[in-house]
Parts: structure tokens; sequence; C-alpha cells
């Protein structure tokens, strides 16, 4: 097959669908691979190692009128009218936003979504979701460092001695034990929150105190079990005690890291305005569910703005929605690393005979149906 990388067009995207470390397994596999000039320049990777890999460089029209298109990010509209009916495209397409799968079914794509992959050990080492939070929640603890006016570390000095900084992460998936760990590191005294008691351990293994709140009925209990490695709504009971106790805890933190966020849902509001208002001046709230919050709420804190960094009561609130994009490097090699694990089940091996696009699409095979988005101009999403 003749498989395209093009530069990412949204604005802020650094990262790149491959590295020259998978298009030599691309060309071993005796396909053809074309890479826009300059697609890997934002991630640290210039056209000549991917020259050197084996891949050719070529305009943005030649790289999007490949049989099959490998991208971080959905194709812009520009993009989709470069590219032609039949082929097949894989990436992070947002599969909960319809109207932007009925625009892939309509430029006649088959196109494959990654983040849709189920979390399961066989999917482990093509789950986009993971691989880039794992990043972001590293990355949101430096920023948390630029923006906090102190150490994070206890320093003792002939001058005096420098407290550590006092970190609350709310909400304990990938991105927030990352986020722990990370901070960690950097000598701050951590505590985690979380609806589901079985991340009890991990966040104290990795040196961080566990904010406890018991469950007091069987309905608590069953929702705080988690379906799918994603925490569930919890009982407005449950809710209500541990906004209490979530909130005196930010009261008295240093740094505020939020993370709560599950996929085609509107990411839950976990910092009011209140508690901000409680908090010590100089204070940050780092909020990575920036930009996916209700209706008249950029994330898991009220007073996010997606895309910015503010202050309200002398609190610095970033809201970056693409922390990924800020570790392009390994961001890119991880990604790239997801998208070709995938591609291993569906492009054809010699003498197998492709059913679409060039494409071995095999419906029995779970992790295929579950990140096939479109094909015959369809949405094969249910």
């Amino acid at each position: 097959m003749r498989i395209g990388i093009p530069l990412e067009t949204l604005v802020g995207e650094t990262r790149v669908a491959a590295t020259p470390e998978t298009v030599k397994k691309y060309v071993a596999a005796e396909h053809e691979v074309c890479v826009q000039a300059g697609a890997g320049l934002a991630a640290g990777i210039p056209d000549a190692a991917y020259r050197e890999a084996g891949a050719a460089l070529v305009d943005a029209a030649s790289a999007l009128s490949a049989d099959l298109v490998l991208k971080v990010r959905r194709p812009a509209a520009e993009e989709l009218a470069a590219m032609r009916r039949g082929a097949a495209l894989v990436g992070m397409l947002d599969p909960f936003d319809r109207a932007g799968l009925e625009q892939l079914a309509g430029a006649g794509l088959t196109a494959f979504a990654l983040e849709a992959a189920p979390r399961t050990t066989r999917a482990q080492n093509m789950d986009v979701l993971s691989s880039q939070a794992n990043i972001a929640g590293y990355k949101s603890v430096l920023v948390a460092a630029e923006h906090y006016p102190r150490f994070f570390p206890m320093l003792m000095t002939a001058a005096g001695t420098v407290k550590a900084a006092r970190v609350v992460v709310l909400g304990v998936g990938v991105a927030g034990l990352q986020a722990i760990a990370t901070a960690k590191r950097l000598g701050a005294v951590i505590e985690a929150s979380d609806v589901r008691p079985s991340v009890r351990e991990q966040v104290e293994s990795l040196g961080a105190r566990f904010i406890d709140v018991p469950y007091e009925t069987d309905e608590e209990r069953e929702a705080a079990e988690g379906a799918g490695g994603y925490a569930r709504p919890m009982p407005q009971s449950w809710l209500d005690r541990q906004k209490v106790e979530v909130a005196r805890r930010v009261a008295q933190a240093d740094v505020v890291i939020t993370t709560a966020l599950i996929p085609g849902r509107a990411a839950p509001t976990l910092v009011t305005e209140d508690m901000v208002a409680s908090m010590k001046l100089g204070s940050v709230i780092v909020d990575m569910a920036a930009g996916k919050g209700p209706a008249g709420i950029d994330g898991n804190c009220v007073l996010t703005e997606a895309g910015r960094v503010v202050q309200a009561h002398g609190v610095t609130l970033v809201g970056e929605t693409n922390l990924p994009a800020r570790v392009a490097a390994d961001a890119s090699a991880l990604y790239a690393r997801n998208v070709f694990n995938f591609l291993r089940l569906v492009l054809p091996a010699s003498g197998e005979t492709p059913a679409q696009a060039g494409l071995k699409i095999d419906l029995e095979d779970d992790i295929v149906a579950a990140c096939l988005m479109t094909q015959d101009g369809q949405i094969r999403r249910k």
C-alpha cells in the first residue's frame, strides 16, 4: 500500500503520526511511505531521518492522496477534500462527534478511530488514550511548577527552611498516576482522590495519600467499582460527602491537578469558585479536562478557560487543551507505535487478499470492529 503521513494542520498540534522507527517497519513490509516535507520538524524529526528510513518526501496533496493516511487529529475540511474516496484513514478521530463522523463518511473513507479501542490486555499496545494521557500527566506537573512561585521540594538552607509544596490530584487514571509520580520526584507532598477504591493501593504505592470518602450504601460501592477502566457516575449522596472532603484538602493545597474525564461524556465539575477562592494566593490549578466540560463550564473547574492561563482570586488556572503536544518527540514516538500496532491487525500479510481500501477488515476482531467508524459511505459506529 501507499501510506501517507501529512503535516498536522491543527493550531498547536506538534505531533506526527509516524516516526523513522515505524517508517522502517512499513518499508520492510513492502509498503511505500510518503511523508510530507516538514511533518516531523515540530517533534524534532528532520526530513533527512525519514528519507534515511526509506520514505519519500512529498507535498501535502501527495501525502493526503495515499491509499492509507495516518494522522494524529481528524482531517480538516480542506484535507478531506484532498483525500480520495475509498482510501483508509487511521488517527484520533473523536468517535463521539457525530457530525465529524458524518464528514468522514461523506468523504467515502474507511476510517478507524484509535480512541475507540477496547481497554483490554490485547489492545494495550495500541491504546492511544493511555499513551498520551501518561505524557499529559507528566507535563501537567511541570506546567504547574512553572507557574507556582515557590519550590516544589522542601529545602533546608542557611537562610531557613522552605516547606514542600502540597499537591492534590483529582482523578487517578493514567494521567493522575503519572502526575502523582512526577510531583513525587519533584519532592512535593501529595494527596489524591478518585471514586474507585481499587486505585488506593496504586496511589499509596507512589508515595501519595489517598483522600478516603467511605461508602455508605451498596449503590455507592457498586458505582465505585467503575467499568471498562473508567469511573462511573456516583450517587449524589457520595458526591456531596466527597465535595466536602475535597474542598477541605483543596483549601490547603498549593497545586491542584484535575484529570477527571470519561470519553464521550462532559467532564464532571470538581472545583467550584468557592473552592478556588479558599486557596492561598499564588496557588495553581492545572485543569486537564479543559475544553471538555458541560455547557457553560470549560473543564473540571468552573473558572477554567480552555486554551488560556487566567487568574482568579489570586490563583493561576491553566486550561491547556493539548499537553501531549508540548512533549512532541516522545508523544509522537509512543503514538506512532500505537498506530503501527493497530495496523498489524488490518494490513494484509503477503498473499492475503484485502477486503476493502487495501485492508484486511475482520469484523470478528473486537479491536478492529470497535475502531471502525466509517465504511462504504456509512457510519459504522453504533
